[in-house]
């Protein structure tokens, strides 16, 4: 019998893209080989040549006979899309994967601001990541090389806090963000079991790779979570693995069809994310280091990151590249939400 080889991907429990991509492969029923570890190390052992950045996960392609290290989970989705068929989870609808788009986007670009924030600011969320990171490297890590892990970790994740934008002026705005998108998942989870439908879009494992950690790790935001949303915390446990799924191509819901609560969503990537982008946006294109501008009444400042830039770029060509009737579509559910100021560049 031939054996398909397995998808090859180093990765960390602590890291919310490598639960993304795992669950994801469990869904699509591919087979995958995944290593923890540090990816630089994966990469030096193989005499493979290291992307640029490197970080979790990173996966491992054959091409021209060659071993390529590949970082970024959203091309990484469509590369597997294009070489494996079946159970996608990329809607068939133009506008239905423009919507899931801006979902995963909104996932791993704003969303993993709450992870972060939750991890490294009270001190008591940071104890916990310096114990449980290092010794998910390796569980027989000897108490003294333990110790100096947890301090490394610790003291730099920390210092890191700016990266993000986190700080004791913003730290409310982010609690009360993540409040009202816990709010609006328990709402919307209340009418259906995905965000677009019946079955799972790489938007979907894109919140759950944020949420894996944000409920599954963190005590803080743990807290918060069973408070606002027990059905937010019961819908992680669920997207771990839902390889028993047996989807149809009518499991995707139209949006002239999505219920009420999914602009309760939209509303906060509105709200939240889109004048962090433009900011952003903006600041990278005249060449500026940080940025600053006001967000739900508070002004924010942080480093300027010349790939979310790139996102907000790719965000706007997939909406131009639609027709102009789904175009419409979109357009007509997203008035109102705040959503359309990102996407008139």
């Amino acid at each position: 019998m031939v054996t398909q080889k397995p998808i090859q991907l180093i990765g960390g429990t602590g890291s919310p893209y490598t639960q993304k991509m795992v669950a994801l492969l469990r869904y699509r029923r591919l087979p995958y080989a995944v290593r923890w570890g540090m990816p630089s190390e994966v990469c030096e052992s193989l005499g493979v040549a290291k992307p640029k950045p490197i970080f979790e996960p990173t996966f491992f392609f054959e091409e021209s006979g060659a071993t390529i290290a590949v970082c970024d989970s959203t091309p990484i989705i469509r590369r597997l899309e294009a070489s494996y068929s079946g159970r996608s989870v990329l809607p068939t609808d133009p506008a239905v994967a423009f919507l899931d788009y801006l979902i995963e986007d909104f996932a791993d670009e704003w969303c993993t601001k709450y992870m972060f924030h939750y991890r490294w600011h009270a001190a008591q969320d940071a104890d916990n990541a310096g114990i449980l990171l290092p010794l998910s490297m390796s569980v027989s890590m000897p108490e003294e090389s333990h110790q100096e892990f947890k301090k490394w970790v610790v003291d730099r994740q920390v210092s890191r806090l700016y990266v993000v934008g986190s700080n004791d002026i913003t730290a409310p705005v982010i609690d009360a963000s993540y409040r009202r998108f816990l709010a609006a998942m328990e709402s919307h989870l209340a009418n259906q079991n995905f965000m677009l439908g019946k079955r799972p879009g790489a938007g979907d494992f894109g919140l759950f790779g944020q949420l894996s950690q944000l409920i599954g790790f963190d005590p803080t935001p743990r807290a918060i979570a069973h408070e606002v949303s027990p059905r937010t915390v019961a819908w992680v446990d669920l997207m771990r693995d839902q390889s028993g799924l047996e989807p149809t191509e009518q499991d995707w819901i139209r949006l002239e069809d999505q219920v009420d609560t999914l602009r309760e969503l939209l509303k906060e990537i509105g709200r939240m994310y889109a004048p962090a982008q433009l900011a952003n946006a903006r600041a990278v294109q005249a060449g500026e280091k940080t940025w600053e501008c006001e967000i739900d009444g508070v002004v924010w400042t942080q480093q300027s990151f010349p790939y979310q830039a790139k996102c907000l770029r790719w965000t706007n060509e997939l909406y131009r590249s639609v027709s102009d009737k789904d175009r419409a579509r979109i357009d007509f559910l997203l008035e109102g939400t705040g959503v359309e100021t990102m996407l008139s560049l």
